[in-house]
């Protein structure tokens, strides 16, 4: 039976363990001078080897052959028997799956007898921050007086939901993300070990890929094998499969946002997608193009130590950053680095998506020094192309002063929008199809004389915009004839937005019309 590659390919000793250093040379020590401790906590992110040094550590102090550098020897009976998962003296528990105070109740009966054949009994028990408050008390009893044969391995990605009483008596153990080159060079092992043919190339992008974790870093590994088993693996191929994009790509995006072709930009998106790429990769790698090219731009020679490109790829890179400045490369990277974590729990990954590229065009959307910045940069190119920006403005103020009144609206005509609604969000210009989709999902309501618009997912700054509030204010008054005061809102999960106002099926009832007539386009007139 296939097994893969990160269970394969476990550290049997200390020197196995990569990028863990300090923690591994003090447990060593603690192991060949036996001054092990009786509780300890391994925090850090996934998978970079907490589990793996708990089992190597409750093996090291149980083998009855240890070498001298304090690991297990892998040949006598406690080690054959643990590494097996057959010993009785090293028991394994996941808090996620056993958090009840029943499961830690039934350890602290056992820990009153001492192990018959090995030294210590050990509990590694995983994702310990997903106990109960109760099974945190009663695991706090046995740790405040554990029999001297008793050592407790507490593995945690969450620190900080441990309780502070826990904390206090265990010896704490970070483990830190792994780098791109340990993992790459690890990799390269496990390969040369399983006879998989791999560029450098492609094992650096895989490494990058898995976000300092060794595991998910094998994992990858595995799959990239597996779907061209018996070729080189290369860095197209592994592209290829991972769903990301070659970098010429965001070189090409790049330009169009500096230039503010937004068809262009959007263009870019649609090709990425039809090509079958994850948008979530894209952003995150179109967030580490930009973070490289902010150090390619930076006077700092030992910048280009931590740029992990080709020097081909290097000099590349700084062409393109010099036509942007770092503080506007901040600002497209804060931005980008926001969309990263918001569109994981988006079914909108595409919206979102292009309503940030959007935003990286629109500096006139924010008001912090990198935007003003950069709209003063965009004056200046303007100026220096011959475009005259107070003639425009001039121009512009000319023709909203020709536009003939319109009346504000009453509630009863407000209440003409929510009957129209359709009709509106669909006729809103071409360039603002990003707020149609929004406004399409949105919930609006009347308040007085005011139409409150709920968004979900703070989508609610779609209509901060000053041009796409002018677009939507447009839309409304050519179909109703009437200006309307209108403001958004963010829909509270934790809040039901029916209950704190108006029913909008009630509101169109009023006007003789049911809810089903809102999106259609001619019975829905008044």
């Amino acid at each position: 039976m296939y097994q893969a590659l990160y269970r394969k390919f476990r550290p049997d000793t200390f020197d196995e363990v990569k990028g863990q250093d300090t923690i591994v040379t003090t447990l060593k020590n603690q192991i060949i001078h036996g001054r092990i401790g009786h509780a300890y906590l391994f925090t850090g992110t996934r998978g970079t080897g907490k589990t793996s040094v708990a089992k190597l550590f409750a093996r090291a102090v149980n083998c009855s052959n240890r070498r001298e550098d304090g690991s297990p020897c892998g040949e006598c009976e406690s080690c054959r028997s643990i590494k097996s998962g057959a010993s009785m003296n090293v028991i394994e528990m996941d808090a996620a799956s056993n958090s009840g105070v029943d499961y830690i109740r039934e350890i602290r009966e056992e820990v009153q007898y001492r192990p018959t054949d090995a030294e210590y009994r050990v509990y590694i028990i995983d994702e310990v921050h997903m106990l109960s408050v109760g099974a945190f008390n009663a695991l706090l009893k046995t740790l405040e007086e554990p029999p001297e044969y008793v050592i407790f391995i507490l593995a945690t990605t969450e620190v900080h939901k441990i309780p502070i009483t826990i904390l206090s008596r265990c010896q704490r153990y970070d483990f830190k993300r792994m780098t791109i080159d340990t993992m790459a060079d690890r990799m390269r092992e496990v390969s040369d070990i399983e006879g998989i043919r791999a560029e450098e190339r492609a094992l650096k992008y895989i490494a990058k890929c898995a976000n300092g974790s060794m595991r998910d870093a094998l994992s990858l590994l595995d799959q990239c094998a597996a779907f061209h088993m018996g070729e080189e693996l290369t860095y197209d191929k592994t592209l290829e499969v991972l769903g990301a994009v070659d970098t010429s790509v965001f070189s090409r995006l790049y330009e169009m946002i500096l230039s503010g072709n937004t068809t262009g930009a959007i263009s870019v998106l649609e090709d990425t997608l039809m090509q079958g790429r994850d948008l979530g990769v894209f952003v995150s790698d179109f967030t580490w193009y930009l973070r490289n090219l902010l150090l390619a731009g930076s006077r700092d020679e030992k910048m280009e130590d931590v740029i992990d490109v080709s020097s081909e790829a290097l000099a590349v890179l700084k062409e393109e950053a010099k036509k942007s400045d770092p503080d506007t490369l901040m600002r497209f990277i804060r931005i980008f680095s926001q969309l990263s974590g918001e569109i994981r729990y988006t079914p909108e990954k595409r919206v979102l998506t292009e309503i940030a590229v959007i935003k990286l065009m629109r500096p006139e959307t924010e008001t912090d020094i990198s935007s003003l910045k950069q709209r003063v940069a965009g004056l200046e190119r303007k100026m220096a192309e011959g475009v005259t920006i107070a003639a425009v403005q001039s121009v512009e103020k000319k023709a909203e002063k020709k536009r003939p009144p319109v009346p504000d609206a009453l509630p009863e005509d407000i209440k003409k929008v929510l009957a129209n609604w359709g009709k509106i969000f669909r006729g809103l210009p071409e360039n603002h199809q990003a707020l149609s989709s929004m406004l399409e999902k949105s919930e609006p309501t009347v308040e007085g004389d005011t139409l409150v618009i709920a968004f979900e997912n703070m989508y609610e700054n779609l209509l901060r915009d000053e041009e796409n509030r002018q677009a939507f204010s447009d839309t409304v008054e050519k179909i109703i004839g009437k200006h309307v005061k209108f403001r958004a809102v963010e829909k509270d999960e934790n809040d039901r937005f029916e209950e704190t106002h108006p029913d909008l099926g009630g509101l169109i009832n009023l006007e003789g019309l049911e809810v089903g007539e809102l999106t259609d386009t001619e019975e829905g007139d008044i």
